[in-house]
């Protein structure tokens, strides 16, 4: 799962430049890359997905989650990856079906 994520995430930063207009569509763009790769999987699951980016500027920034499930069927994955001006920070959840 986490190489989907990063080939979703380098699809759409790669080569960007923080700009905070931009942001809102490169989340859109970064969630629909990541559920078009995991649903191409063809596994019985049901993703959510959430994507943070934040510009590189020194703040601090701590995010956590926790989940209540079955652990036999179901999973998690985050991914952070870092650029020259931001950070992007993806979480995914998956849930048997």
């Amino acid at each position: 799962m986490k190489q989907e994520v990063q080939s979703a995430v380098e699809a759409t930063l790669a080569q960007a430049t923080y700009e905070h207009e931009k942001v809102p569509q490169w989340t859109s763009d970064v969630i629909e890359g990541v559920m078009k790769k995991l649903t191409g999987l063809q596994k019985p699951f049901k993703y959510i997905v959430s994507c943070i980016i934040m510009q590189k500027n020194g703040a601090g920034l701590h995010t956590a989650s926790s989940c209540f499930w079955d652990n036999q069927t179901d999973g998690s994955c985050t991914v952070r990856q870092e650029y020259k001006s931001m950070y992007c920070i993806v979480t995914v959840f998956g849930l048997g079906i």
